[in-house]
């Protein structure tokens, strides 16, 4: 039998696996997230230079916001006053003396060891302190013979209704928030709420010195200090001193003695954590609930018939759409092979087996074909697509060889 040899392929080093992402994959699939990235980045640099002009915090006399306290320490200076920020309670303790008034920002902040501490140095300055809407956790201590009530409306506006020369001058102002009882006989209580004061002065035991006492911030904050009697209650509030001592207490201030540093998980309440741990368990439930197998697969009949050359064209459609020419390629050669072995009399088992198909390949064709024969059944993928086509060519024409009688 004449056969017409078939010319062998140039060798190819093997083409990278079609599915392996790429770097162009990569950039497509990911560069909605860079974007959203760079333009969170961007938003957040420019919120920061937008915010960078001294804005500070809440009662902060170096903040020209809202809620910031510039517009009062530009009053005071205009007056005489110096105003001092400090931070730490070190500081705080250090700073005051007769000729201070020390302003509390947030008393609740502190903890117990600092609180005593700065009840002690409150009765020994003879200075004025000034607690800002301090809660039952600090004022028991800060201010003996005070207790702390329910709170009303931070921005209703009170009459003084009481004999403070400061509160008579002042007239209504935006004292609502805090309110406080106390069994001492000779402190005045002003701006009453429901017949309980939001704001309290309580002279010192020594004759010298007062702690006041004022339920809500309001006061103090740029933008309620031009409303009713707000600027000059605070003037004459924290104005009767030179030096004014503003204290901005923080949970981190490692100043004070006894302070034990604390981790973050210290700092979450236990409620959190339990409730975290509580949906962890929950959706650990739900997984298992949902990861469950609901019975043995069963078997469905198609409701149509399919022919079998749309299913392998919409199979080769998903070969081309993924670019997949190895697979193709491997899927072609293996159908080929399992074809071939009935005809040369090999068992299926060893339809893949190099050793087993090509020799009695090559002795039902005659020929000294080893080489090409090895490259096309069990060579590296193609290429491009027409070496694909070229392959599935190939392919058939051996297969044709070997069937004819």
């Amino acid at each position: 039998m004449t056969t017409t040899a078939t010319p062998e392929p140039i060798a190819t080093t093997p083409a990278p696996t079609s599915v392996s992402p790429t770097a162009r994959h990569l950039w497509t699939r990911g560069r909605g997230i860079a974007l959203a990235c760079v333009l969170l980045l961007a938003g957040a640099a420019v919120l920061a230079v937008l915010r960078s002009d001294a804005r500070h915090g809440a009662l902060d006399p170096r903040s020209a916001g809202p809620y910031g306290s510039r517009a009062v320490s530009e009053l005071l200076a205009d007056h005489g006053v110096t105003t001092r920020v400090v931070t730490t309670l070190t500081e705080a303790r250090a700073a005051t003396g007769p000729d201070t008034t020390l302003l509390v920002t947030a008393p609740d902040l502190l903890t117990d060891r600092q609180q005593a501490l700065l009840h002690t140095t409150i009765d020994a300055s003879a200075g004025r302190t000034l607690l800002v809407a301090p809660g039952s956790h600090s004022v028991h201590t800060l201010a003996p013979g005070v207790t702390a009530g329910l709170a009303t409306s931070r921005t209703s506006t009170l009459s003084p209704r009481c004999a403070l020369p400061a509160a008579r001058s002042a007239g209504t102002a935006d004292t609502g928030g805090i309110r406080y009882t106390t069994t001492l006989g000779d402190a005045d209580e002003c701006y009453p709420s429901n017949r309980l004061a939001t704001l309290l002065r309580i002279p010192a035991a020594s004759g010298a010195g007062d702690t006041v006492i004022l339920g809500a911030p309001d006061i103090l904050h740029n933008n309620r200090l031009d409303r009713h009697g707000n600027a000059s209650l605070a003037l004459q509030l924290l104005g009767t001193r030179p030096h004014l001592v503003w204290y901005l207490p923080s949970p981190a201030d490692a100043s004070a003695p006894g302070h034990d540093t604390k981790s973050f998980f210290d700092l979450i309440p236990s409620g959190w954590i339990w409730g975290t741990l509580q949906l962890f368990v929950a959706a650990a439930l739900a997984a298992l609930w949902r990861a469950r197998r609901l019975g043995p697969l069963v078997p469905e009949r198609l409701p149509v018939a399919i022919r079998a050359s749309e299913t392998v064209e919409g199979r080769a459609r998903l070969y081309r759409k993924a670019d997949a020419r190895d697979r193709a390629a491997t899927a072609l050669r293996s159908a080929t092979r399992t074809r071939l072995a009935p005809l040369l009399g090999i068992p299926a088992a060893q339809a893949h087996t190099p050793e087993a198909l090509l020799p009695a390949l090559a002795t039902h064709l005659h020929g000294d074909r080893h080489a090409a024969l090895h490259t096309l059944l069990f060579g590296p993928p193609p290429a491009d697509d027409t070496a694909l086509t070229a392959l599935a060519e190939r392919l058939d024409a051996l297969e044709r060889e070997v069937r004819r009688p």
